[in-house]
């Protein structure tokens, strides 16, 4: 019998990290706490874990800048995505009413992605946590009878509250962008996407040569990012995501960009997978 998979999420148990992994792995996994996306990595790297499932970008808030760094620093090859429908609720013990709660709390961007609900209820007290799903774990185990939380069903279902108010968050179209990676050799079969990071020169048009190339080869830029080098003046990492449907055409891209750029790394190809 094969041993289980252990997956290694900043957060807790029925965190929005766990229902990722969950979508990607299936259920039958060992889920590996971290309390940071750092330590995320140094369970991986320890031999602790097998996989790390790391969010990157979110549709409202955006890039989660501090994680591509650690996606230089540690150099793990990304083997694939998932995309998560963020859908915040409500949640209490069972028979708290909703004249009965005094506080509401959960992680900062939860919040944020609920002000127009919150702004309805001016007195309530906010307390910011660093994780919906361990909000939702201490109403239960601290028998919180005037507190809500707000976190995921998968939370809600795990510590046994009961939903008050469903899909609270503001805006209905919510998506968050979760990479998977390992310390391991793995195959990948029919690859269509890829995580690339490198340098260009200081010099007029030195990126958009390499833009131009991927047009040239009917290669879809769907992700640009740039992040300062570490003490480097006016020097900077351009991340990029492409997708590809021919192949032999990424492959002859991928020649002629090395030779405009430096410091250059394929962090990972892997199947696209943007289904919600």
């Amino acid at each position: 019998m094969s041993r289980r998979k252990r997956v290694a999420i900043q957060g807790i148990k029925a965190s929005f990290h766990e229902e990722a992994a969950f979508k990607f792995f299936g259920e039958d996994i060992v889920t590996i706490e971290c309390n940071s996306f750092k330590q995320t990595f140094q369970k991986l790297d320890a031999g602790n874990a097998d996989y790390v499932v790391m969010a990157i970008e979110n549709s409202i808030a955006g890039s989660l800048l501090p994680n591509y760094s650690l996606l230089r620093e540690y150099n793990f090859p990304v083997i694939g995505e998932v995309y998560l429908h963020i859908q915040l609720h409500l949640m209490a013990l069972p028979g708290v009413k909703f004249e009965d709660i005094k506080t509401i709390t959960s992680h900062p961007i939860a919040i944020r992605q609920c002000g127009d609900f919150l702004d309805d209820f001016p007195e309530l007290k906010v307390i910011e946590s660093s994780d919906t799903a361990a909000c939702a774990k201490k109403i239960k185990e601290e028998n919180l009878t005037d507190t809500v939380a707000i976190a995921n069903t998968l939370a809600a279902k795990l510590y046994g509250l009961n939903i008050l108010e469903r899909r609270i968050e503001s805006n209905k179209k919510n998506y968050t962008r979760f990479l998977i990676l390992t310390n391991r050799k793995e195959e990948i079969k029919n690859s269509n996407k890829a995580s690339l990071c490198f340098q260009v020169s200081n010099d007029v048009g030195s990126l958009a040569q390499v833009l131009n190339i991927l047009a040239e080869n009917d290669i879809n830029m769907s992700k640009i990012q740039s992040m300062p080098v570490l003490g480097k003046r006016n020097e900077y990492n351009f991340y990029v995501d492409v997708e590809w449907s021919d192949t032999k055409k990424y492959e002859i891209a991928i020649g002629k960009i090395l030779k405009h750029t430096v410091n250059f790394s394929i962090m990972g190809e892997y199947v696209k997978n943007d289904k919600v």
